[in-house]
């Protein structure tokens, strides 16, 4: 999904070790745009909330991975949002924050091998929306966002269970939108809004608490764009400031700036990405 300008319905691929340009892999089951959260196991991928224009919606799409195809239904949110975040590990599914207008605190669950409606997970420390996300297997985490100003907060739950977050330190910008990846250890956020775009990447390692350091820069100034990992390599794909179909990669476990990996077969923003292979899986 996303803005090309305009909604679309488009879901593409790529395998993230090998870099090259995104393929089709089907289509979900509406036009979407405005940020819907993403998340995934292993073997299913899922798709909640966002905006089909002109209303917002509560719809859970799901994907499975190992072949391409259109999305199904999956269930509900508890919440009709856009601007939601998605986290979770092999089991869970985790969706927090968004605005319907009005920013939200809530957080919902799924169990991803099943199909139904989500439940009341807790609450974020803040109402917001357009924030970053992260996962190990025990623990998500929501980067930035906009409560309504940019902030540099960054919460954590743990998965496995259910109850409020818990804040976790701060981003070294308060920056709404941006792109967020990990592997089980370590948690990027990439580029932003400050409220200017941004390339700045930060990190965090996801099993204690404390404050995010600089990583590096993407290759260009890019909010509302779309992001995956698989433990290695985290991509940033696409984004807003003029959409752009470019997707640039880092390696997690180091620092230093984004390398480009291909491009998107379309220029588009406020989509969202997920994988079988992020940081939530271990």
């Amino acid at each position: 999904g996303g803005n090309v300008p305009g909604q679309t319905n488009i879901i593409q691929f790529v395998t993230i070790s090998i870099p090259g340009n995104s393929q089709d892999f089907g289509d979900l089951t509406a036009l979407t745009q405005a940020n819907p959260g993403a998340t995934g196991s292993s073997t299913r991928g899922l798709i909640g909330g966002g905006q089909v224009f002109p209303a917002n919606t509560n719809k859970i799409d799901f994907i499975t991975f190992s072949s391409t195809g259109n999305a199904s239904d999956f269930g509900d949110l508890t919440v009709v949002r856009n601007s939601v975040i998605g986290t979770g590990n092999q089991t869970r599914g985790v969706f927090g924050g968004g605005e319907t207008p009005s920013l939200q605190d809530v957080i919902d669950f799924v169990t991803i091998a099943s199909t139904g409606n989500a439940l009341d997970f807790g609450n974020l420390t803040k109402a917001a929306g357009f924030c970053g996300s992260a996962s190990s297997p025990t623990r998500g985490l929501f980067l930035g966002g906009q409560t309504p100003s940019q902030v540099t907060d960054i919460d954590f739950i743990t998965i496995p269970t259910t109850g409020d977050a818990i804040r976790f330190g701060d981003l070294t910008v308060g920056r709404r939108i941006p792109a967020g990846a990990s592997s089980s250890t370590r948690a990027v956020a990439m580029g932003g809004r400050t409220p200017s775009h941004s390339n700045l990447i930060d990190f965090v390692t996801i099993a204690t608490l404390g404050n995010a350091v600089s990583f590096g820069d993407l290759t260009e100034e890019k909010g509302n764009a779309q992001s995956a990992s698989d433990c290695i390599r985290a991509l940033r794909m696409g984004g807003g400031n003029g959409n752009t179909n470019v997707i640039d990669y880092i390696n997690i476990a180091t620092q230093g700036d984004a390398v480009d990996y291909g491009d998107l077969s379309e220029q588009k923003g406020e989509g969202a990405g997920c994988s079988n292979a992020h940081g939530g899986l271990g």
